[in-house]
């Protein structure tokens, strides 16, 4: 464990992480070098949309296609964040496009950008000042739903209780 943030425990669908396999994870992208050789192996078509991303307890960057499932670019470990991220090729070097915390399996905090951002520059890629699409999530504490927080309505879209203005979505946190 890294010690730095908070860590994020899968919280979506449980046929979704038991349907995990071991070798199913992201592609782990610890150096410049381990970035080069996976983004050298994206089809036009696959650079087009953003990429499934996790940062593990490790610190490290891990990517795979956009559709893949959080949990499963995690090989079903905790996370410090998770969402999807974008890539476009600036003159000499690769540069983050846009990226966000967009992950309803491990619902991660706005706060957890400092992890994105520190495994980015570990990588060496261009990087925003934090993620282009902010993503609130909170769980309903009457009907226990997951919830996005949209224009700062803190009302649950299932059964219309007011949801908490902390982040509260793994009751083991």
């Amino acid at each position: 464990m890294s010690g730095r943030g908070r860590s994020y425990r899968y919280v979506g669908p449980v046929e979704l992480k038991a349907a995990v396999r071991p070798g199913d994870g992201g592609r782990r992208i610890g150096s410049a070098a381990d970035f080069g050789d996976w983004i050298a192996g994206r089809s036009v078509a696959e650079l087009a949309e953003p990429f499934t991303f996790v940062v593990g307890m490790d610190g490290v960057l891990r990517l795979a296609p956009r559709r893949s499932e959080h949990v499963a670019c995690a090989s079903g470990a905790m996370v410090l964040s998770a969402g999807e991220i974008g890539f476009v090729s600036e003159a000499d070097r690769w540069a983050v496009s846009e990226v966000s915390n967009q992950s309803t399996g491990y619902c991660p905090e706005v706060s957890s950008w400092s992890e994105v951002a520190r495994a980015l520059d570990a990588v060496g890629l261009r990087r925003l000042s934090g993620f282009t699409h902010e993503v609130v999530f909170r769980r309903c504490p009457d009907c226990q739903e997951h919830n996005i927080v949209r224009e700062d309505d803190f009302v649950c879209v299932f059964c219309g209780s007011d949801l908490p203005a902390a982040w509260n979505v793994d009751p083991t946190a």
